[in-house]
């Protein structure tokens, strides 16, 4: 028999410790996250380049007008402020009163200070707490703290929460509401993987998160303040030994992938329809997101492409050294690339395939792609609107020179293109699909048979029943 959950003290209020994990690009929107907060847990509106409405309540299309990336930069961070307005005002009228309503920003999305700044501005008494990761977001504290709003890192290490305690967030203790955890191996989107962890060797949680709750005890954080397991968590019976267990103190539970398959989910059917037919390992954990983050994503056409593109690719010199004693002869139209023997004979296959130009990558290397692919390539980055705070696919950077000094790498992609046109109807197969580890479990669970799709409400009910 199941024991169960208890509810916590949140913001005031007591709520199930259960949070909707936030997904950028108008995937966690008012439907979604106001149902969840209505159902008494913590809904999730993402901030980052959420939805905003005319006044028949049509969706803005986000058309970036201006002519150079500073200034779409600057329409960028207004839409995307302007969105999460909307989509929080919305949630906090569907919760009506009962859990609440958190923002996600992303630390490395181009103007998250600015964007976190325009939202709560505006959303005063709505927002009842920030989740933040994907990088060290240090300011966030203090943003936060200055329109009294809580605030929730996320991150997968207790060395990480140790440097972003002793350097800011000691500072503004009292609003530190829970620190999330995210499984570096196994939760969805943009991952924690340090240099010193091994992306094929995922490590069990419990030891880790044992550990994070022994930091914030250093720091004199109580007990009482929740760590949020995040990451590889669809049942909670699997779990059971970490509710009210003495070594961990309060524990809660986000749910990233699981809120994807509900009526409210805003995703259209076709992305759905896709999650329902997912087998384990057909989520890719993969570098070739342009943050320079690991991040998971079901192993589509689209990952596929990006997989291939990268196999397509070869070492040079700028001269004749080493074993890079032949000239290439196809891809490069007469420049000067020494390679290999065996890299030439590659490149002249590939180029036989259709693949017959060479692309420069900032790691000395060449990769072979079709024309229309390259000229795909460089529209998209000619067309960067400033999406990260740096971008490995376009070379921006959100400082004075707007540039990260290295050259812009083929091997990536325009995220924000990609994510906006899966969430607005796109092909499932031809766009990034983040999805956590666990995604497979929507074709073997019980709850989801003969095609069943529950509400926010039944989801939630089913969670708190261990199942």
């Amino acid at each position: 028999m199941f024991k169960g959950v208890k509810p916590i003290l949140y913001a005031g209020r007591e709520v199930w410790p259960l949070i909707e994990g936030g997904k950028g690009v108008a995937v966690s929107n008012h439907m979604s996250s106001g149902a969840w907060a209505a159902a008494g847990g913590i809904g999730t509106v993402s901030a980052v380049n959420a939805d905003s409405y005319d006044p028949t309540g049509k969706i803005i299309p986000q058309v970036y007008k201006s002519r150079t990336r500073r200034e779409r930069h600057d329409e960028l961070v207004q839409y995307a402020i302007d969105g999460a307005v909307d989509q929080v005002r919305r949630a906090f009228e569907m919760a009506n009163g009962k859990g609440a309503i958190n923002i996600n920003v992303l630390w490395e999305m181009g103007g998250a200070q600015r964007v976190l700044h325009g939202v709560l501005e505006r959303t005063r008494g709505m927002v009842a707490g920030v989740t933040c990761g994907a990088g060290m977001p240090y300011k966030l504290s203090e943003i936060a703290a200055s329109y009294n709003v809580n605030y929730l890192p996320i991150i997968s290490s207790a060395r990480a929460f140790r440097a972003l305690w002793k350097r800011a967030y000691s500072k503004a203790s009292e609003w530190l509401a829970a620190v999330v955890y995210e499984d570096p191996w196994l939760a969805g989107g943009h991952n924690g993987l340090s240099n010193a962890e091994d992306p094929l060797k995922p490590e069990d949680p419990y030891p880790r998160v044992k550990a994070l709750r022994e930091t914030m005890r250093e720091g004199g954080i109580a007990d009482s303040v929740p760590i949020v397991m995040a990451g590889g968590v669809w049942y909670l019976r699997d779990w059971e030994n970490w509710i009210d267990n003495p070594e961990l103190g309060q524990i809660a539970f986000q749910f990233g992938t699981r809120p994807l398959l509900t009526r409210e989910s805003p995703i259209p059917e076709g992305w759905k329809n896709r999650l329902m037919t997912l087998e384990d390992g057909d989520i890719l954990l993969h570098r070739f997101s342009p943050t320079g983050f690991y991040s998971s994503a079901v192993r589509n056409t689209f990952l596929r492409g990006l997989e291939a593109r990268s196999d397509r690719q070869i070492a040079f010199s700028g001269e004749a050294a080493g074993d890079h004693q032949f000239q290439l002869d196809v891809g490069v139209k007469g420049r000067n690339f020494w390679v290999t023997r065996n890299d030439l004979l590659r490149a002249r296959e590939w180029d036989a395939q259709g693949f017959t130009v060479a692309l420069k990558t900032p790691d000395n290397t060449l990769v072979f792609t079709t024309p229309d692919e390259r000229d795909m390539i460089r529209k998209d980055q000619a067309d960067c609107m400033g999406c990260l705070s740096q971008c490995g696919f376009s070379s921006w950077a959100d400082t004075e020179t707007n540039s990260t000094g290295r050259l812009a790498d083929p091997r990536s992609f325009c995220i924000q293109k990609t994510l906006q046109d899966i969430a607005h109807g796109g092909p499932v197969d031809d766009n990034l699909m983040f999805a956590g580890h666990g995604a497979f479990n929507f074709k073997t669970d019980p709850f989801y048979s003969n095609g069943f799709v529950p509400t926010v409400k039944q989801l939630v009910d089913r969670i708190l029943t261990g199942d």
